[in-house]
């Protein structure tokens, strides 16, 4: 070749489809160029540009490749180099076009490993190695989803871990676990949703989207969708489904964020109609509304009194007629009779010790039930699977589609109902506290449920309602609250005891310990 002979113009293009392969294998970026240069230098080419890209060969918007298109464009007659056929693209069809496009644009393709020309010799051996890429793509990518479907079959997630998981490497592999702290903020999210919390999706979306905790998008947003596939996902429950890969329903080897059933909870809400948000209750504001009766028998209404100086919480009568209809009660006046009643509530230390045994006994009683519970569980179980064994009898003998599909979504439920029945069995061989804990929780509402009602929310003070007092309470105007009646447990102790638990009126009484005080209201037994 002369010296003095005119150089030609040439880029460079390489791709990978993984950016790990830029610098892991010996397929990177680094060695495609180093490649392309060493044949260009040869070639006493002019290397102009390298242009590069980092993703897979099928998808048209590279911006490498379009960089180095329209380099072609404004410079005719530049040589491409590339290091193998396939970093064009693995798809033969794909691979065609782009082959075309680069010759109409002006662009002379050339490779190290083969020779690129017009006759027919040439463009066999390109086809061929274009067909060749493809097959190795197509046989690659069924090799990897039967890895995958293989794994996800016996129990194991497969992509990406979603919210509130992470991958950890075990003997089995790579497995989901929790990641704290958005596990326990996800898990909230679901529960509260399951359990009436949260009304609605967008309750869900409004909670995760205010937590500072759990992970938004790169807009810093939560969207919709994402709250939509969270509630559907039964891997926070511990089980895997992939419907397109045939994976039926089945238990996770992963550990779970919510139990089965609150999965199946989350799913009849789902389905079971639209739920509108839930608007301010005025019983926050009034806890005894409903509970505390007129002397006329008509539970108590409440409301908010505008005044001069701003607006007064009141209770009053709705019964037209009534010598009470429309007169109001200060808030403060009936609730603060209220706790000194409640307060009263105080059985003394030998209770105590009766309430121990009788909650010993019941606790031997409950796990006895339990045993039982777990037998007719497992008979459950056996029913179960005869009727799955039986759809897929029918199944085989059936050609109709339609009843095909019937059959399939019938077992679908069986087994959601299986999993259901397996859990609860699981359960029910671990209490959900020891004995002494349950004890104490139960004792410290018996003790003093005054206690609960100061510090509790609205729904904890409804519950001190509904323990202690089996019906609701009588209110009069100008003399207080009348007689009153004790729920069982209350009840219960003082006949076993023989000792009686002071009601007295606040008015005229001391907080009671076991005593009977001075001018007591009577107590219906």
């Amino acid at each position: 070749m002369i010296d003095n002979e005119i150089q030609k113009d040439a880029i460079i293009y390489c791709r990978v489809s993984d950016p790990k392969q830029a610098s892991v294998r010996g397929d990177g970026l680094h060695s495609q160029e180093r490649t392309c240069r060493d044949y260009g230098l040869n070639k006493r080419y002019n290397i102009r540009h390298v242009f590069e890209d980092m993703m897979t060969g099928e998808r048209a918007d590279r911006p490498g490749l379009i960089e180095a298109k329209n380099y072609i464009r404004r410079h005719k007659g530049t040589i491409l180099i590339i290091d193998h056929p396939n970093r064009l693209g693995r798809d033969l069809l794909n691979y065609l076009l782009l082959r075309e496009e680069i010759r109409k644009m002006g662009g002379i393709l050339e490779c190290p490993v083969m020779e690129f020309g017009d006759s027919s010799s040439s463009l066999l051996v390109e086809n061929v190695v274009a067909s060749v890429s493809q097959y190795q793509r197509q046989h690659n990518a069924e090799q990897t989803k039967s890895r995958m479907k293989a794994r996800a079959l016996n129990g194991f997630w497969v992509f990406q871990a979603p919210a509130g998981f992470r991958y950890k490497r075990a003997g089995r592999g790579k497995m989901l676990v929790r990641d704290e702290p958005v596990a326990s903020v996800v898990q909230e999210a679901l529960e509260g949703f399951a359990y009436g919390r949260f009304e609605t999706q967008a309750a869900v979306q409004h909670f995760l989207q205010h937590h500072p905790l759990f992970p938004k998008d790169g807009t810093g947003i939560v969207r919709h969708f994402r709250v939509t596939q969270m509630l559907n996902q039964p891997l926070y429950a511990g089980y895997l489904e992939l419907p397109d890969w045939g994976v039926s329903l089945r238990p996770a080897e992963h550990e779970g964020l919510i139990s089965f059933q609150t999965y199946q909870k989350i799913q009849e809400r789902l389905h079971g109609g639209v739920y509108a948000p839930r608007k301010r209750n005025v019983n926050e504001d009034f806890p005894l509304r409903g509970f505390v009766m007129c002397s006329c028998r008509t539970p108590l209404t409440a409301c908010w009194s505008k005044g001069s100086h701003g607006k007064y919480p009141y209770y009053l009568c709705p019964k037209r007629g009534c010598e009470n209809y429309g007169k109001s009660i200060r808030r403060d006046k009936i609730e603060s009779e209220f706790e000194a009643l409640l307060a009263t509530v105080q059985p003394s230390e030998s209770l105590f010790k009766v309430a121990r045994a009788m909650f010993k006994d019941l606790w031997d009683h409950r796990a006895a039930q339990t045993q039982s519970q777990t037998k007719a569980l497992g008979a459950q179980l056996v029913k179960i699977d005869r009727e799955v064994d039986q759809f897929l009898q029918r199944i085989v003998e059936t050609n109709m589609p339609a009843v095909i599909t019937a059959y399939e979504e019938r077992i679908r439920k069986l087994q959601e109902e299986k999993f259901a029945v397996q859990e609860r069995m699981a359960n029910g061989h671990r209490p959900a506290a020891s004995f002494d804990k349950a004890l104490r929780t139960a004792l410290e509402f018996i003790s003093s449920p005054w206690n609960i009602w100061k510090k509790g929310d609205l729904e904890e003070k409804r519950t001190v309602l509904k323990l202690t007092f089996p019906k609701p309470l009588q209110y009069a105007r100008n003399e207080g609250f009348r007689t009153i009646d004790l729920s069982l447990p209350f009840k219960v102790l003082t006949q076993i005891s023989g000792e009686k638990i002071g009601m007295a009126h606040p008015k005229c009484a001391k907080l009671f310990s076991g005593k009977v005080q001075h001018r007591p209201v009577s107590i219906v037994k």
